[in-house]
């Protein structure tokens, strides 16, 4: 029972990477320093002050990042593989006494796997912000990712059934969403090479009736 807890745990907590990259990490740090979470062996430097202060540091960096205009899509390009390191770090602290091999591969498949679906979300949603409104709105869809993020990491240590059961919900809404994207991409650029084809038909055929 204590390892499938872990597991939420994790679960939870690398999901919320996906929305923003430290916070998890913070509150994770905040949680085993109080007492209220013990990270796996070998991540007991997660409950140390040193931690605290780093993941701190650089929580406010990365808020304070997603308000600048322009920056907040630079910030996605790094944040895309930095979210999968921090959600892979933050299942393996909460995975328990499980072998290395399974740890670690569990980590990156379901912790890195969470918070990079999540993480491709918030690239769209941002990307579309930026398309729809020339980034004005983008300060609001950045308030919602830093109190997602902080929410979901606090349930998935206080309440990890059911941060699990949001993320399942969150996951399933990234798929569908990503998907639809994707798929509007793809029938816009086969449109676009339409009408360019199109249009290069008409120019021959221009050329052809002024030559004779």
């Amino acid at each position: 029972m204590d390892l499938v807890v872990s597991i939420l745990i994790g679960v939870g907590l690398s999901a919320a990477c996906g929305f923003r990259v430290f916070m998890p990490m913070l509150v994770m740090s905040i949680a085993a320093i109080s007492g209220a979470y013990t990270p796996a062996e070998g991540f007991a430097w997660v409950g140390t002050y040193p931690a605290l202060l780093a993941f701190g540091v650089a929580t406010l960096v990365e808020i304070a990042g997603y308000y600048l205009p322009w920056v907040d899509n630079l910030l996605d390009t790094i944040a895309f593989p930095a979210s999968v390191i921090a959600g892979t770090v933050c299942m393996a602290a909460a995975a328990g006494d499980l072998p290395p091999l399974m740890t670690w591969s569990m980590a990156f498949i379901v912790g890195g796997g969470s918070a990079v679906t999540i993480q491709g979300i918030t690239t769209v949603i941002r990307g579309a912000s930026t398309a729809t409104t020339g980034g004005i709105a983008n300060p609001l869809v950045s308030t919602g990712e830093t109190v997602t993020s902080t929410v979901l990491a606090v349930l998935a240590i206080v309440v990890p059934v059911l941060a699990f059961l949001i993320v399942v919900v969150l996951v399933f809404f990234s798929v569908r969403v990503l998907l639809s994207w994707r798929r509007k991409r793809a029938e816009r650029k086969r449109a676009e090479r339409k009408r360019a084809h199109g249009d290069a038909r008409r120019l021959r055929g221009g050329e052809t009736a002024g030559s004779r």
